[in-house]
């Protein structure tokens, strides 16, 4: 069979590749370092219409998470907790159906919450700490370092993106602040600014004058710093060392990504033009972006936030409905628009299945694909968008591979903190971890 180098292979084909399955015909050479392993998150906001989502619940009038509230009152356990194959899809999960064997329904975690604040505001802020509440100082909420720059920390520090965020909020209003517009925190009250617009992701990925604009700045911010040295005291030039390494890092970064424009310059993807796009295309397109980026090894961990939390700017769903809605507004009135609101939640579905089922098709050089090597979680910070339980959470996960099990309906005993699938996700990306945020153990049946 023929071998090629990786950088010959990718000529040679004018970069078309990367967008194809695996060519068996086409070996690579054995020097090409191991398939990494990737995470990511697809955030959808304002909770789920809980009778189309959650098996079971189709007749129940009150959702069934205030039912176990209401039995939790009464001193009474919710028996339906335990693992079971996951057979028939409920209509909200319907367009997993062709992938069914290779995602696994987790229900029965609650998120962490802080009395005392908006709930919308913790929903996406939080989602992805889980802090245990009046925990981190200084903030309103308990939001900290989240668990994807935790776990970048230990699987990016080879890509020229440590981390992505994705985001398909496409208004330019600031209806709302930051805390219900991001999932992604480098720290309590440290933003790591999500982009949303797919030019400029693009251009961020695969432009080489995004590259060069950024190495002037960081030339020129590096030679007044050596210059500021000489003037500090010793405590200041410690504080300084910190300040020095971390834009040494950037320009760490952009020595990895300049080493990679050759290659990346090959990809088969087209820069998004400049005009309006129908809502589910423009999801799509920065869904492709996102899997193009794990992909090509741009980055191994991401984020993507379908929407805001509580932002009443509407949208035009086209295909849903004739005339733009507001999916927040929606949530508020269940009872009039609970048919509405059942078709959004399968619309957002769809978008997430498409992402799914697009990863399972491209194959890795070990023939395994790259589904098969990121861990893929669908999630929301809220049980029900009406009521805003922030308990038995609606969550999904795809892909892993042989590293967890799949085609299961998982159902956690009532009061399972969402930090335990954090903690099992960062330590099937190869942390050792013992505790993350307010976890009490691991989802035991999630791990063979």
């Amino acid at each position: 069979m023929k071998t090629t180098t990786r950088r010959a292979f990718l000529r040679g084909v004018g970069g078309a590749a990367l967008a194809l399955p695996w060519l068996e015909s086409i070996a690579v050479a054995a020097s090409v370092k191991p398939i990494a392993q990737r995470m990511a998150h697809f955030y959808v906001p304002i909770g789920v219409v809980r009778r189309g989502f959650f098996p079971g619940e189709a007749e129940h009038v009150i959702p069934k998470g205030n039912l176990g509230d209401v039995m939790k009152s009464l001193g009474e356990q919710d028996p339906d907790f335990g693992v079971s194959k996951l057979t028939e899809l409920t209509p909200t999960i319907q367009p997993l159906q062709g992938v069914k064997d290779k995602i696994t329904l987790i229900t029965g975690m609650d998120r962490t919450f802080q009395q005392g604040t908006d709930v919308h505001a913790q929903c996406a802020s939080c989602f992805l700490s889980s802090a245990p509440p009046n925990t981190i100082q200084g903030s309103a909420w308990p939001l900290d370092r989240t668990l994807d720059h935790i776990v970048a920390d230990h699987v990016g520090t080879t890509t020229p993106f440590s981390t992505l965020e994705f985001s398909c909020n496409s208004h330019r209003d600031n209806k709302e602040s930051i805390y219900f517009d991001n999932i992604s925190w480098y720290g309590t009250g440290h933003l790591a600014p999500s982009i949303r617009d797919p030019r400029k992701m693009y251009q961020r990925l695969f432009s080489t004058s995004e590259i060069d604009r950024h190495r002037d700045i960081t030339s020129l911010v590096l030679e007044d710093a050596n210059s500021l040295k000489k003037e500090l005291g010793y405590s200041d030039q410690q504080k300084f060392a910190e300040y020095f390494d971390s834009l040494r890092a950037i320009e760490t970064q952009m020595d990895r990504l300049e080493k990679m424009k050759t290659e990346l310059s090959l990809v088969d993807f087209d820069e998004p033009a400049e005009a309006y796009l129908p809502r589910g295309q423009y999801i799509r397109l920065m869904g492709d972006l996102m899997v193009v980026s794990l992909q090509t090894g741009l980055t191994n961990v991401a984020t993507f936030m379908v929407g805001p939390e509580r932002w009443d700017t509407p949208y035009q769903f086209e295909g849903l409905f004739d005339k733009p809605r507001s999916h927040h507004q929606m949530s508020h009135n269940q009872t009039k628009t609970i048919e509405d609101l059942l078709k959004v939640d399968h619309f957002h579905m769809e978008q997430y299945a498409y992402l799914v089922n697009k990863m399972d098709q491209i194959k890795e050089s070990d023939g395994t694909s790259l589904l098969d090597n990121t861990l893929f979680t669908y999630g929301s910070g809220l049980g029900d968008g009406s009521t805003h339980q922030y308990n038995d959470l609606p969550i999904i996960m795809a892909g892993g591979g042989q590293r967890v099990k799949s085609g299961l309906h998982i159902n956690m005993p009532e009061g399972t903190p969402l930090a335990n699938l954090w903690l099992t996700q960062a330590r099937l990306m190869g942390l050792g971890m013992k505790r993350f945020a307010d976890s009490t153990g691991t989802i035991e049946p999630l791990v063979p």
